[in-house]
């Protein structure tokens, strides 16, 4: 599928389920996109050890 059928079907589920107008749809990350259009019974997979490395990096406090 190419982008624009892919961005209108997405941004029609968006605006469905969401009720997400136009703007909000085009400042949404795809990251931020997924996570709300996600199943929230669905468990997310923890972090990796390396995920948690990079956060503790830059964690300015070292805590």
């Amino acid at each position: 599928m190419s982008f624009a059928p892919a961005a209108a079907r997405l941004a029609g589920l968006a605006a469905r389920h969401l009720g997400w107008r136009p703007d909000e749809f085009w400042a949404a990350t795809p990251a931020e996109l997924a996570l709300s259009l996600a199943d929230p019974t669905t468990p997310s997979a923890p972090p990796s050890r390396q995920e948690l490395a990079r956060m503790m990096e830059r964690d300015p406090d070292g805590r």
